[in-house]
């Protein structure tokens, strides 16, 4: 669910949120690795493309904790608190065909 709500909030990420401190809560998580820091740190002296490439890092990355890790690394950042709020209290009906694909194990439909 984490992760269909930063897909929906990825400019507002983008947008409001210093990636470096981030970065590293998520370095010391192992949920990025060395190369993936290597390659983010090219871009500090752009905060915002280096935001958006950090998101589409963790939607293709296979780690299970990627979201919650990058929800958990948002909520230690004090100045982050209204994004939080805004994670926790989003709803969005388009997302409801996304979950139901989700929820749908067999072929059939069943």
């Amino acid at each position: 669910m984490l992760k269909l709500k930063f897909r929906k909030l990825h400019k507002t990420v983008v947008d409001r949120v210093n990636p470096a401190s981030i970065i590293d809560f998520l370095s010391q998580e192992e949920v990025i690795g060395a190369n993936d820091i290597t390659a983010l740190e090219e871009l500090k002296d752009d905060p915002q493309q280096q935001s958006s490439d950090l998101l589409d890092l963790l939607h293709t990355s296979e780690h299970p904790q990627a979201f919650t890790q990058l929800y958990l690394a948002i909520k230690e950042e004090p100045q982050l608190k209204w994004l939080i709020e805004r994670i926790d209290n989003f709803t969005d009906q388009s997302l409801v065909p996304l979950l139901q694909q989700m929820y749908i194990s067999d072929p059939t439909g069943e």
